[in-house]
Formats: structure tokens, C-alpha cells, sequence
């Protein structure tokens, strides 16, 4: 069975034992070595003689080279000379013949393990980009032939999931942020089935950016807004304390009696003494006997309701009520005031 790496392409370093790292990087170290194992051909060129080539219709040729003088026939030497020359002759041509041999032999397991090492350095470029692409996707060697399609598919997947979430943030934000980068964003990518893997993902990032950045902006509105709000609370109800104390009752008072109705300071005086006398100023007196209630002790105290539905606990809300009362039943403080000294009771 094929491995994954051999069918992504990915080869595997091969070891050669007679051969140093330093020369399976770099094979131009052996030439030195090549030229001593190549010299014994040109001997054996030597000893052959001058070789021919076949011209036109197989006719005998031009020497390539010279060659050596040539020498005379063995027959026109001694016997003895003739036999000794002819055993010497054979001797050097087969000592030249075998040094060729080894030369060729061993000059062909050194290209051989050059083209090895020139082999080895490609392979292990190619595991190296395939362990790469396997780490970068995420996917095995064998799942990678595939993966342009898979990685598209997933991108457009993403970039549909991110559109959908970002018209949501745009809705969201809309009315308390600037959403103009992000509508750019989702406009360029509106168009992912038709772009590209690289486009689609740089796209995406960027919607993806702006949305989030857009969505920011707006938690940091609503906390500003409810650090505000907050804000405008804790002034109401220090607002509201100050006033529902009795100086800040009688302050109210003169403020609404003035406002409200034109009374000046005579007829705030007569308020004064008038509300002093029935509850003190004070928001939350309640007569037990009578059930009358709060500072201008309305009876019941459900009355004030008609002035607001804090009443209870507003001060303001019953001094408001109270002078609506005075002014519709006695038309003036004074004059309820003379009432309440008479018959002790308004």
C-alpha cells in the first residue's frame, strides 16, 4: 500500500554509506576524485590506436585523432623479439582494459550517488512543502489532492455564516454607531461564489474585522448610555432625598406656590405655619386616628395619586397636590390657614 507522503508527491531521503554528508550536498566534490579513475581510458585510447568512423555509405572515415606512430608489422621483427612484444602488448591492453573497467564501474556508482544526493535534496523538499500544506490545512497527505475544492467550499460556507451575522450587527448598531465600513465589507464579499479561495478568505477576515469592530463601538455606546443613565438616577434620587427633607420641602413649595399659582411671600408664610402645623413637613406623617396622610395630609392619602404615583414616597408630588387643593378649596394659603386656626382642621 502506497503511503500518504509517496501519493502527495512527497519523497524519502535515501541513505548511501559510502558517501560523507559533505558530498551528498555537494557532488562537485568528486571530480578530482572522477579525473584519477578516467586517465587509464586515455591509455587504453592509446594502446587501441586511432579510432575511425564509417563515412558516407559505410566507407571508412577521417581518424578522429592521430594517434600514436605507427608501428611496425610484427613480421619484420625476430621471432623471439616478435613473441615477447606481442605477449607484452596483450598484457598492457588487458591491464588497461580491466583499470577501464574499474574506472567505468566505480565512475558510474559515483554519478550514481550524485544523482542520488541531487535525488534525496528534491525529496526532502517535497515532504517538507507537503508537511507544511498538512500543518497549514489541517488535512492529511492523502486528503490534499482534494483540498482546493474542500477549501473553497468551506470558505464560501464561512463567508455565508459571516454575512448572515453581520446584517445582524447592523441592524443592532445601526441607530447608535457609524456601520459604513462594515456595509462596504458585506457588500464586497455579498459576491463570495464568484471569487476566488484567496479572496474569499481575505474578504471574510475583513467583514469579520469591521463587524466586530462595529459591534464594539456599539457596547461602548450602551455603556456610556448606561453610565448616564445612571448617572441621571443617582442625581434624581439625591434630588429626591434633598427635597424630601422639610427644608427641601419648603423650598419646593415656594418655588411651585410661585410658579404655579403667583403666591408671594405673604402667602407662602401662611403656607409655611399651615403644613407646619399638619405634619410638619415631613412626607411620610400619617395620622393614626384619621388615616390623613403625607405633608398636606390628604385623607385618604390615595387622593394624591391624581398628582403622581410616586406619591408616597415624592414630596414634591404631595406639595403639588396640597397646593392644587388650597388653591381650589380656599383659594389662597392665607385663607386656609385662618380655616385650620379656627376649626383646627383644613
Amino acid at each position: 500500500m502506497t503511503s500518504p507522503a509517496r501519493r502527495s508527491g512527497a519523497g524519502f531521503p535515501t541513505r548511501h554509506p559510502g558517501m560523507s554528508a559533505h558530498r551528498r550536498r555537494h557532488p562537485e566534490a568528486m571530480i578530482p576524485i572522477l579525473s584519477l579513475f578516467l586517465r587509464p581510458l586515455a591509455r587504453l585510447s592509446h594502446l587501441l590506436g586511432p579510432t575511425r568512423t564509417l563515412g558516407r555509405f559505410g566507407a571508412p572515415g577521417r581518424p578522429r585523432h592521430p594517434g600514436p606512430a605507427p608501428r611496425p608489422p610484427l613480421g619484420d621483427l625476430p621471432q623471439t623479439t616478435s613473441r615477447k612484444a606481442l605477449a607484452a602488448r596483450r598484457k598492457r591492453t588487458r591491464s588497461a582494459v580491466t583499470s577501464v573497467t574499474a574506472a567505468l564501474a566505480l565512475t558510474g556508482l559515483i554519478v550514481g550517488a550524485a544523482g542520488a544526493a541531487q535525488t534525496n535534496q528534491a525529496s526532502n523538499a517535497r515532504i517538507a512543502a507537503t508537511a507544511e500544506l498538512t500543518s497549514s490545512t489541517g488535512r492529511q497527505a492523502d486528503q490534499l489532492g482534494v483540498y482546493p475544492q474542500t477549501a473553497k467550499a468551506h470558505a464560501d460556507g464561512r463567508a455565508k455564516n459571516t454575512l448572515r451575522a453581520a446584517t445582524v450587527v447592523m441592524a443592532s448598531t445601526r441607530d447608535k454607531v457609524d456601520v459604513g465600513p462594515l456595509a462596504a465589507s458585506v457588500t464586497s464579499l455579498s459576491n463570495y461564489r464568484a471569487l476566488d479561495l484567496d479572496a474569499v478568505i481575505s474578504l471574510t477576515d475583513r467583514t469579520l474585522t469591521a463587524s466586530a469592530t462595529a459591534q464594539a463601538a456599539a457596547d461602548e455606546a450602551d455603556r456610556a448610555a448606561a453610565a448616564e443613565a445612571a448617572a441621571a438616577a443617582e442625581a434624581a434620587a439625591t434630588a429626591l432625598a434633598a427635597a424630601n427633607t422639610p427644608d427641601g420641602a419648603r423650598a419646593t413649595a415656594r418655588a411651585l406656590a410661585a410658579s404655579q399659582h403667583g403666591w408671594g411671600e405673604a402667602q407662602f408664610s401662611c403656607l409655611s405655619q399651615l403644613w407646619a402645623k399638619e405634619s410638619g413637613w415631613s412626607y411620610t406623617a400619617l395620622n393614626a386616628s384619621s388615616g390623613a396622610t403625607g405633608i398636606p395630609q390628604a385623607l385618604p392619602g390615595s387622593k394624591m395619586a391624581t398628582a403622581g404615583s410616586d406619591w408616597k414616597t415624592n414630596a414634591s408630588t404631595q406639595i403639588t397636590w396640597g397646593l392644587d387643593y388650597i388653591s381650589r378649596g380656599y383659594g389662597t394659603p392665607c385663607s386656609a390657614w385662618s380655616h385650620s386656626q379656627a376649626v383646627n382642621w383644613y
